[in-house]
């Protein structure tokens, strides 16, 4: 990228982040509340003409379009922060799951699954005597893999590679 290109970007995320603070602020909605009262006391002037209608109608319909997209400039920059935030936690943690580091570039279904995943965590936490009790996404694997061992070691050494390719295949993504 080049340097102009980069310099020109950063200036837009700036502005759009000002902009969207500013868009947010009580001086943002009380100019915009004297806007609306001015222009309705000013109807009767205008009588109601569908070109003081027009100017109301414009204007906002400006205003909302060219809003939506530093809005979301904005919001897309914060998001990316907090998610890299989180990343940085979830990989830190010696206890947690690597799986969960980049877990929004996973579609919609895989994250369901790893959803119901925690609902049953959540569920077992209740049946616990203790509230400190912990369990994680690879502390489960492994439990499930021990019993498979035992049950049957074949069937355990596939899927303890299966497990393995998995985890391999979900951490490259």
């Amino acid at each position: 990228m080049s340097s102009k290109a980069s310099h020109s970007n950063g200036a837009f995320e700036k502005f759009a982040t000002k902009v969207s603070k500013a868009a947010g602020s009580t001086t943002a909605f009380i100019s915009a509340f004297v806007i609306v009262v001015a222009w309705a006391v000013s109807g009767p002037i205008f009588d109601y003409s569908e070109t003081w209608q027009l100017v109301i109608n414009t204007g906002t319909t400006i205003i909302t379009f060219l809003m939506v997209f530093l809005i979301q400039k904005a919001q897309n920059k914060d998001s990316l922060a907090i998610q890299l935030k989180l990343n940085e936690l979830v990989a830190s943690n010696d206890l947690s799951s690597n799986s969960l580091v980049d877990i929004e570039s996973m579609t919609e279904e895989e994250m369901i699954i790893i959803q119901k995943y925690y609902h049953r965590l959540s569920q077992l936490a209740k049946n616990e005597q203790s509230i400190r009790t912990s369990h994680s996404y690879a502390e489960a694997n492994e439990t499930h893999n021990r019993k498979k061992e035992k049950a049957t070691p074949k069937k355990a050494e596939k899927l303890t590679k299966k497990t393995t390719k998995n985890t391999t295949k979900n951490n490259q993504k």
